[in-house]
């Protein structure tokens, strides 16, 4: 039974298993962006290169040229404009046909450009379209891919010119940088979103087998208490391996309590006895003292211990406390409700107090049970437990059904004083 399941089960309810369940896939892409501006860019770049054709119509030596490669520029650009929209449609083909379309656009202005206006520096008939092209392979295969495509570019461009000018340099170093690190950059994007899908992926799967772990080790620990009472009421070779049973319960509750050693327990009826010495001189020390320390050695046979992972930490005396008014309520529910009756122990850490409740499956409490006892002289109830929590500045609250058990849920301050309890004694009502 995990801490939810125990808590909902405490009220009446069903057990919440909706937390259980592991977290639906992230899905991600720091790619989306660069595709969708590539497509916007592709689209701006045409519409200034069909201007700048338009402007210059009348200057080139056969305009009837240039105005049909524009023409084939823009069916083009109609039917594939989407294809840049992700990676999935930007295949390899689609490249290599649009940066084709680039290249021969730039060989195709020595045919319809007079050789005096190329060598003035006249531009070329696709324009600054043309680095879309390069873009498209650098996105798509990172800065390898945009050194092929920005070298087929160069050098078309110096066949175009028929010589190493100055501003065509300047263009070809320009473009091939630009392509060649936006590449590199989507290289090292597409190797970080890997590395946190692989960490997200970690984590789901962490908490997946921490809750299969938690939902086994409660199956196991149950079956082995069983073992050991059936063994010890058959008797015969039966009891030891009923005493088996119970070693290997105390073993496993102690690895799965990170360690915490749990206190001898009495044969009997496997009730808890008080809080180790040593925990009680570290109480006495006024040093910050792990709420988990304390409780861990309650639990064994019958009883079933749960914790956060992380220390729980109180004022040593707040924790002393605690844990002795804890001590009185399992005490309580082997009095009442029989050796055979199974507790669950719930320990929260909220941001400013300390939460543990203590669960029996026991015949529950009548009503007025409890004032009933008081006014008898029985004050187990109104001092061990209720008297240690209002001195700690806390609250002691019971949640009894007749036939369903009780709960008893002890709230304590974070910032509680040490009430320099002896951490041991416990009264039974």
């Amino acid at each position: 039974m995990t801490d939810t399941d125990m808590r909902t089960a405490g009220r009446g309810g069903a057990p919440d298993r909706s937390r259980g369940k592991p977290p639906q896939k992230l899905r991600m892409s720091v790619e989306l962006p660069l595709w969708r501006a590539l497509t916007g860019y592709r689209v701006l770049t045409l519409i200034y290169t069909l201007c700048l054709v338009a402007s210059q119509y009348r200057e080139y030596e056969h305009p009837l040229g240039a105005a049909g490669y524009m023409g084939a520029l823009t069916v083009w650009m109609a039917l594939t404009w989407h294809r840049t929209t992700s990676a999935e449609r930007c295949t390899r083909p689609f490249l290599l046909a649009d940066l084709t379309f680039a290249v021969g656009g730039i060989l195709l202005t020595m045919l319809v450009e007079s050789h005096e206006r190329i060598m003035g520096g006249a531009a070329t008939l696709p324009s600054i379209w043309t680095a879309g092209a390069v873009l498209g392979f650098a996105i798509k295969g990172g800065w390898r891919w945009a050194m092929a495509a920005s070298s087929a570019v160069a050098v078309a461009n110096l066949v175009e010119r028929e010589e190493f000018a100055g501003n065509t340099i300047h263009n070809v170093v320009l473009v091939w940088v630009a392509s060649v690190a936006i590449g590199y950059v989507v290289e090292v994007a597409r190797a970080s979103e890997r590395t946190l899908a692989r960490a997200l992926q970690i984590e789901a799967a962490t908490r997946e087998r921490e809750r299969l772990a938690r939902d086994i080790h409660d199956s196991v620990l149950q079956v082995l208490a069983m073992v050991q009472r059936r063994g010890a009421a058959i008797g015969g070779e039966a009891a030891e391996l009923g005493r088996m049973a119970g070693e290997q319960e105390v073993a496993l509750r102690t690895l799965v309590s990170s360690g915490l050693v749990p206190a001898p327990r009495t044969e009997a009826a496997g009730a808890p006895v008080a809080v180790p010495a040593q925990d009680g001189a570290q109480a006495r020390s006024g040093e910050p003292c792990d709420v988990r320390a304390l409780l861990a050695p309650y639990a064994g046979r019958g009883v079933t211990f749960s914790e956060p992972g992380a220390p729980v930490e109180l004022p040593a005396g707040a924790a002393a406390g605690l844990a002795a008014a804890v001590g009185a309520a399992l005490d309580n529910v082997t009095v009442h409700a029989g050796d055979g009756a199974q507790a669950w122990i719930l320990v929260e850490d909220e941001p400013d107090a300390v939460i543990v409740t203590v669960r029996d499956d026991g015949p529950g409490i009548p009503e007025g049970r409890l004032a009933d006892a008081e006014r008898e002289g029985r004050l187990g109830v109104a001092l061990s437990i209720r008297g240690r929590l209002t001195e700690l500045g806390g609250s002691a609250a019971w949640v009894s059904v007749p036939g369903q058990g009780t709960e008893v849920e002890l709230t304590v301050p974070k910032g509680a004083a040490s009430e320099g309890d002896d951490g041991g004694r416990r009264t039974r009502e």
